[in-house]
């Protein structure tokens, strides 16, 4: 069994001696070649699936850490804001922790998926109407006049717990990769990875994929209502703006956009083609380096080794799912009826 994340990196991340260990085994999550998209872009592609983390997405990482230093710290109530991955998180490591655990979501918003893990873990799960972005400008300032711990990507351990998918990637290809392709929705995640590779010296061209109707850093201002079948993506201001571009600006890679329709053919793609289900936002990193190519630094040749961030699993958003895939196809119990139900 791998080693807890926090217990595998401890010495790189900035816990107190005394804190407890909130985890759920989280991390070592596997990193897989993607041999079709690989021949579609001319270079190694391999996926690292953060979906396979213990509720389903990349959020664990951040999670494990944010909570271990609320527990140590005598914190009683976690809460957050959420388009749904962070809410699933956070409701989860809560109920390990022995904490209450309070998430807003936007009302109608929000993959079923997500929500009835939120709901499962006890968490008491508030729907707002109104943006995911007002959510979160309300519960900054319910923790300022509070004493909870909010634990969205504003708080500075989880950009510590998710930069070890960062240390994970060079650890099993004994190097750094020349690029990363990641989704960029609130920009915690591409502010982690970075900090994560510069914090081992090493500096891959990372390129990040807004979906176009959510797409505030290519526009380069906030969306007023952004708007996209990713959910985990649709975000109009994200919080870690300059941090963000500054990952992409450092490493001389750039941020582009990407269309519901290019992201959903990527996430078809990846379920057909490489026999990975992952969430529509996932998608985005890889519909990205297949519209876009893989542009290379000034004076230098392109990326020959790209890792795609899939951040979610599938079954997190059933719905879209269903609405993409072909019919089922209804048989009578016969042999005959299903043989010409399979091979007709």
């Amino acid at each position: 069994m791998p080693e807890p994340l926090i217990e595998r990196y401890r010495s790189r991340l900035p816990l107190e001696p005394g804190d407890p260990v909130v985890t759920l085994n989280e991390g070592s999550t596997p990193l897989v070649e993607a041999p079709v998209i690989s021949e579609r872009v001319g270079a190694r592609v391999l996926l690292k699936l953060e979906g396979a983390n213990p509720t389903g997405s990349f959020k664990d990482r951040g999670m494990t850490v944010a909570v271990s230093r609320a527990k140590g710290s005598g914190a009683e109530v976690v809460i957050c804001a959420s388009t749904g991955n962070t809410a699933a998180s956070a409701a989860a490591y809560a109920a390990r922790a022995g904490m209450r655990g309070a998430v807003i979501v936007p009302e109608g918003r929000i993959a079923i998926g997500k929500l009835a893990q939120a709901l499962m873990h006890g968490a008491r799960v508030i729907a707002l109407r109104g943006s995911f972005d007002r959510a979160l400008e309300i519960v900054r300032a319910l923790a300022d006049s509070h004493p909870v711990e909010l634990v969205n990507s504003v708080n500075p351990y989880r950009i510590e717990g998710q930069k070890t998918a960062a240390f994970e990637v060079v650890e099993e290809l004994g190097e750094a990769p020349e690029a990363l392709a990641i989704p960029v929705g609130n920009a915690g995640n591409v502010t982690a990875w970075w900090r994560g590779f510069r914090e081992l010296e090493t500096a891959p061209l990372v390129y990040g994929f807004q979906a176009s109707g959510a797409a505030p850093l290519v526009r380069g201002a906030p969306v007023a209502e952004p708007e996209t079948i990713a959910s985990a993506i649709r975000i109009g201001n994200p919080a870690r703006w300059e941090e963000a571009m500054a990952a992409f600006t450092s490493s001389r890679g750039r941020i582009e956009a990407v269309s519901d329709e290019q992201i959903l053919a990527a996430y078809r793609l990846l379920a057909t083609g490489e026999g990975v289900f992952c969430e529509p936002a996932s998608a985005a990193s890889v519909a990205g380096i297949l519209a876009h190519g893989l542009p290379p630094a000034p004076d230098a040749p392109p990326p020959r080794t790209v890792v795609c961030v899939l951040t979610g699993h599938g079954l997190k958003d059933p719905d879209t799912a269903l609405n993409k895939a072909p019919p089922v196809v209804g048989c009578d119990p016969e042999l005959s009826a299903v043989e010409r139900a399979i091979f007709d």
